[in-house]
């Protein structure tokens, strides 16, 4: 069987981000597993949720809660015994022996002496026997369904399949399964609903491409407008997580903010409106400017009903617009454990909140030919103002992250140490104008020296006109002519 790979696996090159921008004390640490995987230990006991309410919000149970509880439980150390002891419960009450068997195996690496962690193959035993029995069945139902040539019913059959297949990790099987309905739906209702059952195994096997295709074939439907606009809340909310999932935060953002607000909890079984808010704040916040920033997610009235749900994210945002930036990432800093035990954000915390402190950077340099780095310290540092005795020395971490933005060409400027100053490379705008200028009536003077001596030329005859095609053809006609004689002989005949 097709199973989600563990949760707490994460890309080579997002965990050396997050390594790289977790130097100064933010909570969390990665360590190297007995696989030579990568892990993420959050270590934060301030979390702003306990367990329970973490994934409360998700209230449909199924893969979706699992997989959030298995996460939490393998990535805090706080809240890991009470996450893995409810993912064993989800896992039992569900149809995946993998998922309960990795749940255990967890709990008794964290807490080896309590109950749960041994494994019940009783209970393994007998629900396997039960998924055969069952998948015997539906299979045997489906091959019925097709001698009798029934549309319908062949429809019905392979969609039982495909749950069945799903609910027991088999993503492989269940999307076969799914896609043959595609040729035996009758209406576009049915091929809505095929649609985003392909949608969910595809966030299953984090297949993002597949996510962003079937979610641009929601378009194609001929449903009723009332049906597309009741289906456009999750089309937007499952496009706009694969666009974060590929790393496009400013188209992400953008379809995000189009989420319309009567999503509500109609699609826990992926993300709430909790998430949209989460995640259109914070690819908002790391893509767009301030003007972007006020008049496309402030100013959004339907967007606004999210913030509502997360008002520190507005609080974020607003205080980025203002141009009060220690607040704003005092805020984002305070939330970084909560956003560590999220299933599809964890991957891009250290990356968001990189591009998120980078703009600030920038945007508080603008105004200035030359600033003190005391005062960027005491806003984009002040724990290495109260930590060292030498905020910007050459050793210190927030001045080695300066050197790195003027490397890597995102800075403009260059450090004097020796001044304590940050000094922009910023042009003379007088001379850069009047160069312009300059360069603007030379090139017209060119110009007109050419215009000019043209109309000389012409004026004057002087210019070679170009062969004419019809004049070349009489001539050779006439030559034609003359090389006969009389009555049409050639001069031969004489």
């Amino acid at each position: 069987m097709d199973t989600l790979p563990p949760a707490d696996a994460f890309a080579p090159a997002a965990e050396d981000s997050y390594l790289a921008n977790n130097s100064s004390g933010r909570p969390g640490t990665a360590s190297v597993g007995a696989d030579g995987s990568l892990k993420l230990k959050v270590d934060e006991p301030q979390i702003h949720s306990e367990a329970e309410s973490l994934y409360s919000s998700f209230s449909s149970p199924g893969r979706t809660r699992f997989n959030r509880l298995y996460l939490i439980g393998t990535t805090s150390t706080v809240l890991s015994v009470d996450a893995l002891k409810a993912a064993i419960v989800e896992a039992k009450n569900g149809k995946d022996i993998k998922n309960y068997e990795r749940a255990v195996r967890a709990l008794a690496e964290v807490a080896p002496k309590e109950p749960e962690a041994s494994l019940d193959t009783v209970w393994a035993q007998n629900l396997q026997r039960n998924i055969s029995a069952q998948t015997e069945r539906l299979e045997h139902e489906l091959r019925g369904y097709k001698n009798n040539l029934i549309k319908e019913s062949i429809r019905m059959g392979n969609e039982d399949l495909g749950n069945h297949y799903y609910e027991t990790g088999d993503m492989v099987a269940a999307s076969k399964a799914y896609s043959r309905m595609r040729d035996v739906c009758t209406t576009p209702n049915h091929i809505t609903s095929m649609i985003f059952k392909m949608i969910n195994v595809f966030i299953e096997r984090n297949d993002w491409l597949g996510v962003a295709s079937y979610a641009g074939r929601l378009r194609t439907t001929q449903a009723k407008p009332e049906e597309m606009a009741r289906n456009q809340p999750k089309m937007a909310s499952a496009l706009g997580l694969s666009q974060m999932h590929s790393n496009q935060f400013f188209e992400a953002a953008k379809t995000f903010l189009s989420v319309d607000p009567s999503l509500a909890d109609t699609y826990n079984e992926v993300l709430t409106p909790n998430d949209v808010a989460v995640y259109g704040g914070l690819c908002a916040l790391a893509s767009m400017n301030r003007s972007e920033l006020q008049r496309l997610v402030l100013d959004n009235s339907t967007f606004r009903n999210f913030l509502e749900l997360e008002p520190h994210i507005r609080r974020a945002i607003a205080f980025f617009c203002n141009s009060k930036f220690r607040p704003c990432l005092e805020i984002l800093e305070a939330y970084r454990a909560d956003y560590l035990l999220d299933l599809h954000l964890q991957r891009h915390v250290a990356t968001l909140y990189g591009r998120i402190r980078t703009k600030a950077i920038q945007q508080f340099l603008l105004p200035f030919s030359s600033v003190t780095l005391d005062s960027m310290a005491a806003i984009f540092a002040p724990e290495v103002v109260g930590g060292q005795a030498r905020p910007t020395g050459t050793m210190s971490p927030f001045v080695h992250e300066l050197i790195g933005l003027i490397k890597d060409d995102v800075l403009d400027a260059r450090i004097d140490l020796e001044k304590g100053l940050l000094v922009s490379n910023q042009s003379d705008l007088r001379n850069e104008v009047q160069a312009e200028a300059l360069e603007s009536v030379r090139s017209f003077n060119d110009e007109l020296h050419l215009r000019t001596l043209r109309a000389s030329v012409l004026h004057a005859g002087l210019q070679l006109s170009p062969p004419d095609p019809e004049r070349k053809t009489g001539r050779g006609r006439i030559a034609a002519s003359a090389g006969k004689g009389p009555r049409g002989q050639g001069l031969a005949g004489y």
